[in-house]
């Protein structure tokens, strides 16, 4: 999904606690297809409770932020709202791959091969609406802001970042550095040895760092001229050009400063590229949420959790456990402050 810079672009890898006390705006949509692609079982069928509901994505939400949380990192998650007109075609083309990668999925079932059943698996990961909200209400009975967003979240996450109410915007998709994000942290979700989604193999992922400021003067750049060189690739607005990949556009750019000269330095043309311009630049976004984070609410989450979705009461609590003790060291860490201030 999004454009792939990552030919080209900066990339510093960092460790978890390089983001302690560091508050993260989180591309929900985002991170939650993450978990229902990678939290699976060997032959690739999602975690359910006993009403087969699927429930990898609350696994992935409560385990993976009390981890961030016990490291000092103040999440915080982004939901999309209602999608541009010229996202259309590729919601359209996700959703018949998805389709595509089920079949295939049920196929290798069939047939024993259990390594390419996972693969599809991967790549058939549907958000429902069910998903959508016991997601909110985890977030919310975990004490971690849920933030709406008029149009894509990663756009509001970069809203965010870039007016400061948070310290970066994290998605796995280079847009965020299009939509104004100064910060973007990559795999902050999704870090250690994985199957990677669609691939049968394993890799080391690590958090990455991308600062806007060090791409643009990387590669010679305004942010303007990124959104162009992007649009000549191709972005999940558009098509772009046949054949330019990053490095390819990135020099068009620099030959002919802009989209419009571009094109035709190459004999071809991008329609409606004002509209598309504007869906980076001057994109909805809202000041309605808030950022600040409040210890969770232990009995909501064991009861939502363990007696609706059948998990382990011990893992939750022991999840939990990490928040709570976080909460009650940084308490006591302020009580001490106050009381050496009073001197």
């Amino acid at each position: 999904m999004g454009v792939n810079l990552s030919d080209i672009v900066p990339i510093e890898v960092i460790k978890l606690e390089d983001l302690t006390d560091r508050s993260v705006a989180i591309d929900a949509y985002n991170a939650i297809y993450q978990f229902l692609s990678v939290i699976r079982q060997p032959d690739g069928t999602p975690l359910m409770d006993a009403k087969g509901r699927v429930t990898s994505h609350l696994a992935g939400l409560l385990y993976r932020n009390a981890n961030l949380i016990e490291a000092g990192i103040r999440p915080s998650y982004v939901f999309d709202g209602v999608s541009p007109e010229m996202k259309k075609q590729t919601i359209l083309e996700r959703s018949e791959k998805r389709v595509k990668a089920k079949i295939e999925w049920e196929e290798a079932l069939r047939e024993g091969d259990y390594g390419k059943a996972f693969s599809k698996a991967t790549q058939s990961s549907r958000m429902t609406s069910e998903i959508i909200d016991s997601s909110r209400i985890l977030l919310t009975y975990l004490g971690i802001p849920v933030v709406q967003a008029p149009e894509e979240g990663e756009a509001q996450a970069a809203y965010m970042a870039a007016k400061g109410a948070v310290w970066a915007a994290s998605s796995q998709d280079f847009d965020s550095l299009l939509f104004g994000a100064p910060r973007l942290v990559r795999n902050l979700t999704l870090t250690g040895r994985r199957k990677m989604p669609g691939r049968s193999d394993f890799r080391t992922v690590s958090i990455e760092l991308i600062e806007l400021s060090k791409v643009l003067n990387d590669l010679s750049l305004t942010r303007e001229q990124l959104v162009d060189l992007c649009l000549l690739m191709g972005t999940d607005y558009n098509t772009g050009v046949s054949g330019i990949g990053p490095k390819k556009a990135l020099r068009l750019i620099h030959e002919n400063m802009n989209i419009e000269t571009s094109l035709k330095s190459i004999g071809t043309d991008i329609p409606r590229i004002e509209e598309l311009r504007r869906i980076f630049l001057e994109y909805e976004k809202t000041d309605d949420y808030r950022v600040e984070s409040r210890p969770p609410d232990k009995e909501k989450v064991v009861e939502f959790l363990c007696e609706e979705h059948n998990f382990s009461t011990s893992r939750v609590e022991g999840a939990l456990t990490k928040i709570e003790e976080k909460y009650a060291s940084e308490r006591a860490k302020t009580h001490t402050q106050i009381r050496l201030d009073s001197f």
